[in-house]
């Protein structure tokens, strides 16, 4: 048994993982290990890797062969229940969150927390995705990821109109202690998500990549509490329309991603 390493420059989210599993549906291998951190793809194979590096050249993502050696893998079957399962419990978690988020966003008029919220719908649908496509064929995988990609894409650019409308019009100052509020509900969430999926130790790739997710969602968090305070210093609608106009673009890359992977 052979094994491959191949360096992947722009893989740095579930999405290109999926993406790179669905170019390879139909290549003759035994087992793909994806090192999202260290954006590593390792192949174990019998035959020739030519055929399976030129189809991920193809995705444009900064491929490159690093070395092949001997591998003792073994071709059994994990038991991914305990990943599954804590995937689900995160995927929850940022479902309800979202939910959460958009009523109070709206209500208090603040884009910070409807853009946060939106955000978290765009994890819940990359999970969901990712735990609906295992057992499925490529075919099936792609209409889900292309219905995915323009849901969160409407999502993305319905959020920043609204943005664009409320900086050219006349609108009050969102409520700033619901923003700090929900934000610091949803900072807990996501630090509860970081801390199960950390304790789990696993070195699956969904499973580290989830990690660097709900970090991000961390950051987020931290960003709509700042302009929740800049709100209530300055009396000003601009900190929140600048911290919803960065997370709209987020969802929007996320939304990129997932369509180029649904081709």
């Amino acid at each position: 048994m052979l094994k491959t390493t191949i360096h992947i420059a722009k893989m740095d989210c579930p999405s290109e993982e999926n993406m790179i599993r669905m170019k390879l549906d139909g290549q003759q291998f035994q087992k793909l290990e994806f090192d999202i951190p260290n954006r590593n793809l390792y192949v174990y194979h019998d035959g020739q890797v030519t055929s399976i590096f030129e189809a991920v050249s193809d995705l444009k993502l900064g491929a490159s062969l690093i070395k092949t050696e001997e591998s003792e893998f073994s071709n059994v079957n994990d038991d991914h229940s305990k990943e599954k399962k804590l995937l689900w419990t995160v995927l929850w978690i940022n479902f309800l969150l979202f939910i959460l988020e958009i009523i109070t966003g709206f209500v208090s008029r603040s884009m910070g927390l409807v853009a946060d919220s939106l955000d978290m719908l765009a994890d819940a649908i990359v999970y969901g995705l990712s735990l609906y496509a295992v057992g499925h064929v490529a075919a099936k995988k792609k209409r889900v990821a292309k219905i995915s990609g323009y849901f969160q894409m409407a999502l993305a650019l319905f959020g920043i109109i609204e943005v664009i409308r409320r900086f050219l019009g006349v609108e009050e100052a969102p409520v700033y202690q619901t923003m700090i509020i929900i934000s610091l509900f949803a900072l807990i969430g996501n630090a509860i998500s970081l801390y199960l999926l950390q304790k789990s130790k696993s070195k699956e790739a969904h499973m580290q990549a989830s990690m660097i997710f709900t970090s991000n969602d961390v950051i987020v968090n931290l960003g709509v509490i700042i302009a929740g305070g800049m709100v209530y210093l300055t009396s000003s609608k601009y900190p929140d329309l600048i911290i919803g106009i960065i997370v709209f673009g987020l969802v929007a890359k996320g939304a990129f991603r997932i369509l180029k992977l649904a081709k």
